[in-house]
């Protein structure tokens, strides 16, 4: 890369970095609205409930299991050993060489043609969407495809298969009415999701997520560093590690709920997903 390139290259990520760290700092606290109570009473008993959900003998898919935060819930389930069946619903298969992953179905699908795959979505319990697309990659056109349309239509199939609980990863600042595409796109596929009417919907709001990823996005690394230097106090409010997220959702997907949704907000993951360790007897 020429000089004069590699100047323009880094001026954009650092206009990127800037951007989104002021839109964070700009948002307002969020309104989580009903059932997003998290008290912590109650998590001692968190090992019991895995045990009781364990009994149960549910199936699970997971949506963008190739995604980091995908990938990282895929390890967890299985380490936790929570489900009868886990099966990824994918464009691709993956390569899962390690005996842990043995019996993981693949269901390879085309998600320009969704319908004809609704199989695929049958038969599930517990469902998990992680997947989304950057802006950059995809631009704007396939960013709205994946975020919104893929998410939408998995959504209905899910529903149509008989899937009573369905997690949603979205965004901190989510919001239909939001200047900014990717939190407006966010906060549509919430709204869109919930008028399905799953028996339990719980809707995941994280701020910057904290991982190494495998894909090379450097306005996000450059983000990660700038969050990793803040203290942690301060960091904590906009950003989450990536396994924090995957126990939160699995911490409170084995927790009894009447609620019909629930919206987790940053804080909330964090308190939820340091609850206690969950590989403990």
């Amino acid at each position: 890369m020429s000089r004069p390139a590699a100047l323009s290259a880094a001026a954009a990520a650092a206009a990127g970095v800037a951007a989104l760290v002021a839109a964070l700092l700009l948002l307002q606290p969020e309104d989580v609205g009903p059932g997003a109570s998290l008290s912590m009473a109650g998590t001692d008993a968190l090992p019991k409930l895995r045990e009781d959900f364990r009994m149960q003998n549910k199936s699970v898919f997971i949506l963008g299991a190739s995604g980091e935060t995908g990938r990282v819930l895929l390890k967890e389930i299985l380490e936790q050993g929570l489900f009868s069946k886990v099966t990824l619903i994918g464009r691709r298969k993956l390569t899962l060489d390690e005996e842990a992953y043995k019996n993981v179905n693949q269901e390879v699908v085309d998600f320009e043609k969704l319908d004809d795959y609704a199989s695929a979505f049958q038969g599930h319990d517990v469902g998990f969407c992680c997947l989304g697309a950057t802006r950059k990659k995809a631009g704007a056109e396939g960013f709205v495809r994946v975020d919104r349309d893929y998410v939408l239509k998995s959504a209905e199939l899910a529903k149509s298969g008989g899937c009573k609980h369905f997690n949603l990863l979205s965004s901190k600042g989510a919001d239909k009415s939001s200047n900014f595409l990717y939190l407006q796109v966010k906060g549509e596929v919430e709204a869109r999701v919930e008028e399905l009417k799953f028996d339990r919907y719980s809707i995941f709001r994280p701020g910057v997520l904290l991982c190494d990823r495998q894909e090379s996005r450097p306005v996000e690394w450059l983000v990660r560093k700038f969050f990793g230097s803040l203290p942690e106090s301060w960091a904590s409010g906009h950003s989450v590690p990536v396994i924090t997220v995957v126990r939160a959702m699995l911490n409170n997907m084995v927790r009894p709920s009447d609620a019909k949704k629930e919206l987790l907000d940053n804080k909330a993951i964090h308190d939820l997903g340091k609850a206690d360790d969950p590989l403990k007897p």
